[in-house]
């Protein structure tokens, strides 16, 4: 008899769920969120495993990843239609969500997630180190524009290499103020130099990567983007075609549509949200800052004649989620002109 898996995952213990393909519970445990316990659990003679499955979480790619390897059928299955199919419970708790999750695998009622390579997930963690350097240190100096605004102190528009000069120019003579801005000044220097320190780790990464070099020809797209966007896809080969790049990353709209209503909304916002963001700017700058001329240029004005300018930086941020799928995909580089590319 076929047995199914439900894992509901936690940072301490993960709740076990064994069913058979009658639905009935043959077996139900907790056990220590590692993977050498799950599999002295799994790995029983007595249970036929035909689907193990655990819902994405901080977790997972390690847990799956331990497990996988064991030869085990492993799924990684979507947070959002796991919570959609566990909603209907009464009663939430680890034991029901791995007794639903379970029967989602007996039932074949999943949706399965790509679980990244490990040369993936450390460019992610690098590419997450960085940002959180940078924010931290953006907010050490908007802070200090708040603190010295009290008393009269305007920093006004400085770059972030005589940011710290300007402050010491507006503190000197006050003795108070200077004992009290030094130690953020301390701290937003070391941010910054290790932010310095992790991005140029991040140039030296895309400077040696083909594909990102080719991915850095499209107008708009630098280094962040090229090798973010590496990242995130992981394997291009995962999308059958490139438009559906676009939705996998939040950037279509919501449809709703009911009897005689049907609304068109925002765009859905699931899926990688940093990526996402990074795509919004890299719109932004092919349509205010880059001075050359292109047909993805002025396919963009044309949208933002007809619609606005907010809505052509989002359907620009989704045609170059595409393009940089279809350059990774093709090993092509990015065309100037229409007619190179008819040609």
């Amino acid at each position: 008899m076929k047995h199914y898996v439900g894992l509901d995952v936690s940072v301490k213990e993960t709740s076990v769920c064994i069913v058979d393909e009658t639905g009935r519970i043959c077996r139900e445990l907790k056990a220590p969120s590692h993977p050498e316990d799950l599999l002295q659990v799994l790995q029983d003679p007595a249970w036929r495993m035909e689907r193990i499955g655990l819902e994405a979480g901080p977790l997972s790619q390690w847990l799956f990843d331990g497990l996988a390897r064991a030869g085990l059928p492993v799924v990684c299955i979507e947070t959002r239609h796991t919570k959609a199919f566990l909603k209907a419970q009464v009663n939430k708790t680890d034991r029901n969500d791995a007794r639903g999750i379970a029967q989602m695998m007996r039932v074949n009622l999943f949706r399965p997630v790509h679980v990244k390579t490990l040369a993936s997930q450390k460019r992610r963690a690098l590419l997450t180190a960085r940002k959180l350097l940078q924010e931290k240190a953006i907010a050490i100096e908007n802070d200090l524009r708040g603190l010295l605004r009290n008393f009269g102190l305007k920093v006004g528009v400085v770059g972030a290499l005589k940011f710290e000069e300007r402050i010491h120019e507006l503190v000197a003579g006050l003795p108070d103020l200077a004992e009290i801005t030094k130690p953020l000044l301390d701290a937003r220097r070391t941010l910054r130099e290790h932010f310095a320190s992790l991005h140029r780790k991040l140039l030296e990464i895309v400077r040696g990567d083909e594909v990102c070099r080719r991915l850095m020809t499209v107008p708009g797209v630098g280094p962040v983007v090229a090798l973010a966007f590496v990242a995130t896809i992981d394997i291009p080969a995962r999308f059958r075609n490139s438009k559906a790049v676009g939705p996998a990353l939040g950037l279509t709209p919501v449809q709703h549509q009911s009897g005689e209503s049907k609304r068109v909304g925002r765009i859905s916002l699931c899926g990688d949200g940093m990526m996402r963001t990074l795509l919004f700017e890299a719109a932004q700058t092919l349509l205010t800052r880059v001075t050359r001329w292109s047909w993805l240029k002025a396919w963009a004005m044309n949208v933002a004649k007809r619609r606005g300018a907010r809505k052509a930086i989002i359907a620009l941020a989704r045609r170059l989620a595409v393009i940089l799928h279809r350059v990774w995909s093709d090993g092509t580089e990015f065309r100037w002109a229409k007619a190179a590319s008819a040609a």
